[in-house]
């Protein structure tokens, strides 16, 4: 391959990698305006529990450094229901594409947070801004998941906690999702939900080779895989979907809470 074929693959490859984020996107907008009008009329309880949510994260993040009303904190992909809504600083500010939209879907608990509409993949704020920055189950929506890890280091202070949640998934949903994703850039257009509505389906040792190289020390590392294993042993379905879940486990959660470097 020629060095201008090279590029021009190149192009095409990123081209195709910004469409399916996008797509992405325009399908998470659809997903939440079904759920706006869904929700209308439950937005008090659903208030409660977004502050709740963020409370039980907040209270995590100060065993091991304490947060004051002037802690400087960001959420990237704060999205619909995101934690800073509830996190309760004077200084904190959302980062979502779609922060016009979700300020407009669910006003109830947006307007106690700044948002702005940007991507992760390039925050609008200078290296080392926040004292927190968290990132709660999100990126795997985005154009470029790990360039958004690797913005969530350089906004952060030396010291500064972060505190990031992602889906993981068993080896075989990764392969089908870069399966799905080839399909659709040669332009077959069937979209399978879950493959169409994330960019990425992440396994425990892809995420974790992505932390193993930023300047992070991470302070606690769980996931919920053996939970979700067990979760799944207990349906009685007999429908197919179930069954293949059982042998290949969806949907766990990763954890990690971690300090700048």
């Amino acid at each position: 391959m020629t060095q201008k074929e090279l590029s021009t693959w190149r192009r095409w490859l990123a081209e195709k990698h910004r469409q399916r984020g996008q797509r992405a996107l325009e399908r998470q907008l659809d997903y939440q305006e079904e759920k706006a009008e869904h929700l209308r009329g439950s937005e008090t309880e659903i208030s409660l529990s977004v502050i709740n949510h963020a409370q039980t994260v907040r209270k995590k993040l100060e065993k091991i450094q304490p947060i004051s009303e002037e802690t400087r904190v960001l959420e990237v992909g704060s999205g619909a229901h995101g934690l800073i809504f509830g996190f309760g600083n004077k200084f904190k500010v959302g980062i979502d594409p779609l922060a016009v939209d979700y300020r407009r879907l669910f006003p109830a608990w947006q307007q106690n947070a700044q948002t702005i509409a940007a991507i992760g993949e390039k925050l609008p704020f200078a290296d080392a801004s926040f004292d927190v920055v968290l990132s709660d189950n999100v990126i795997d929506h985005a154009e470029n998941p790990i360039k958004i890890v690797e913005e969530l280091a350089r906004v952060l202070k030396p010291e500064g906690l972060l505190y990031f949640t992602v889906n993981i998934h068993h080896p075989i949903y990764s392969l089908a999702s870069d399966a799905h994703g080839w399909w659709n850039a040669l332009g077959i257009r069937y979209e399978i939900s879950p493959f169409a509505d994330h960019t990425i389906h992440f396994t425990e040792n892809r995420i974790k080779k992505v932390f193993a190289r930023l300047p992070f020390q991470v302070l606690e590392e769980s996931s919920s895989i053996e939970q979700t294993k067990a979760a799944y042993r207990q349906i009685k379905s007999l429908h197919f979907e179930n069954l293949f879940k059982k042998v290949f486990f969806k949907n766990a959660l990763f954890e990690v809470v971690a300090v700048r470097k």
